[in-house]
Parts: structure tokens; sequence; C-alpha cells
């Protein structure tokens, strides 16, 4: 086993899961950071006995994340909202990313890898956008060192965007194609995003560096929910919703519990969620992005009418 110990903030949400599993079959002792130790328990059969740890502590509290990061060799922060429920944008992805750079910086860790997003943007309408671009000019400015990788939309068995628009399909007889469905993404694989924060956590040639990561293609938004309901068999209405409209219907949705649609949601999909042309990504770190074809039939199948075994059917949207 490694010696090394790294510290993960947000290691036990969705990307969390797949890193402490490609850290800990690299052999990394692992510690992870958040508000709810307990909720974070399922992940120590993914290493062996003592291989990972846990401690109780909130971004948002620079004196929880210092404690968190003594001893260790590297540190990850995967932690962000996509909305705001007790957390603020500000205090996660901003303020957040400041302290553990600082308690980073402070502890003489040789390694930081910084989870951001394509499309952080100081000049963005989105809150989101801006409080990402925030965190990665606090890591800029406070370890010269650190590896800032931005994702696409992340796609996996636990994500928050096919499951959720394959569950919405099972009882809505419509899905809303905000702005007319023309926001372009590049989805990529959790797996793939995994293998990159391992490589860039001891790679030289990536310190200092930016990646932008998404997958092998590139789908509108309504490629995207025409792609779900084929793989669950399912004939619903793409229904487009302007812009405009959509935003009065999102401030209504966004104070649910847990919302389908928030203003700032709505504020995000008016750009492309794209990598840059000139930007340098998977294929730079050695590594084959994955089609979200080849996945996410082995767990949307659990959306279809009668599950794994249904058969598929063509043109399953109106």
């Amino acid at each position: 086993m490694n010696t090394k110990l790294v510290t993960i903030f947000g290691g036990s949400g969705f990307l969390g899961r797949h890193t402490v599993r490609a850290l800990a079959r690299a052999g990394w002792r692992i510690k992870i950071a958040t508000r709810h130790p307990a909720r974070g328990f399922f992940l120590r059969p993914l290493g062996t006995v003592g291989q990972i740890d846990f401690v109780k502590c909130d971004v948002a509290d620079a004196q929880s994340v210092a404690a968190a990061v003594m001893g260790a060799s590297a540190v990850i922060n995967l932690t962000g909202i996509l909305f705001q429920k007790g957390q603020t944008f500000e205090d996660v992805q901003a303020q957040g990313a400041a302290n553990i750079t600082q308690a980073a910086a402070a502890a003489g860790v040789t390694a930081l890898v910084h989870i951001s997003a394509i499309g952080a943007d100081g000049e963005s309408e989105s809150e989101y956008a801006v409080t990402k671009a925030d965190g990665e000019k606090a890591v800029r400015e406070g370890f010269a060192d650190a590896v800032i990788l931005r994702p696409s939309i992340i796609f996996g068995p636990e994500d928050g965007f096919f499951n959720k628009f394959a569950g919405m399909a099972r009882f809505l007889p419509m899905l809303p194609l905000v702005g007319g469905g023309h926001t372009r993404f590049q989805p990529v694989f959790v797996g793939d995003v995994a293998a990159a924060i391992v490589t860039v956590l001891t790679s030289p040639a990536a310190r200092g560096r930016t990646f932008e990561l998404g997958g092998p293609s590139i789908y509108s938004f309504k490629e995207l929910l025409q792609m779900i309901l084929r793989e669950i068999g399912r004939r619903r209405l793409l229904m487009p919703l302007p812009f405009a409209l959509a935003s009065l219907q999102a401030a209504f949705l966004q104070l649910l519990p847990n919302p389908i649609l928030t203003m700032d949601q709505v504020k995000l999909l008016k750009k492309d969620n794209v990598v840059a042309p000139t930007a340098t990504g998977l294929a730079d770190l050695g590594i084959t992005p994955t089609s979200v074809e080849a996945v996410i039939p082995s767990y949307l199948w659990r959306f279809r009418a009668k599950g794994e075994y249904a058969a598929d059917l063509p043109n399953m949207t109106a």
C-alpha cells in the first residue's frame, strides 16, 4: 500500500465514490472530509482494513479544513453544489475552495487537485458559474502547482442528469426543452474523471495546469433527452420552453426541497457546456474517453416499464 495520505473533500458524493475507488486501487491511504461522516461509511469496503478513514469537516469552516489536511501529502477538492439549500454557492465553491487551498499550502501539501466545471466564468449571469470561477482564482493564487480539472456534465450510475430525466419520464407526459433544447453538452464518464484525478495527482507534467474533461461526442440537450427516451422505451412529448418561461417556472420549482430546476440553472443553460478547441483534456492524460452509449444501458434499464428485460422501442419521442 502507498504510505502517502490523501485528504478528499466531498469524497462521499457521486464523483467522490468513484475517486475513492480509483485511489484505493492505486494504493493511497484516504481520509474523507465530510460534514456527515456516517453517510460515507459505505465506502470503507472499497479499500483494505484501515485504508479509508473519515473526518468531520465543513469547508466553510477554515479551522476544520486545516485539521482535515493535517498529515496529508495530497489534497483533492470535489466539493460543489447544484442549488442552494442550507449551503450557498459562495460558502462551498468560493470560500470553501479558498479555505482548502490555504490549508493545503500551510500544511506543506505537495499536490492539490481542484474540481471546477466547464463554464466557470466570473462574468456569467449564473452565480454557480461565478463562484466556480472565484474558486479557481483562489486556488491559482494560493497554490501555484495546483491542477484544475473542468468536467462537462458527468454521467454514471448515480448521476444527477440521466437518472433525473429518466425518472421524470416515468410520470410526466412531456419533458421540457429549456431554451428549445439547443444547448450543447459533452458528457464525460465518471470513471474517466476519477482516472484523471489519480493521474494528475502524481504527474509532474500536470502541475499548475488546467484540463477540460469531456466525452468523445457532443450532443444538444434535445438529443440527450431523445437518447434517454430511447433507452428506457418510453414515448414522451418534448416541449420547447423559452428561457423566459423556464425562468418563471424555475422561480417556483426552486422552492422545492430537491428542485427539478432553478433560475440559476436556467442561466447556465444559455451557454454550451463543451471542451474548448484549444484546451488540454483527457487525451493529454493518456485517457480514452468513454461514450455515453456504452454506459447508460447499464443503469437506465431500471426506468423501463418492464425493467432490465424490456425490449427496446424505436422512435420514443414525439
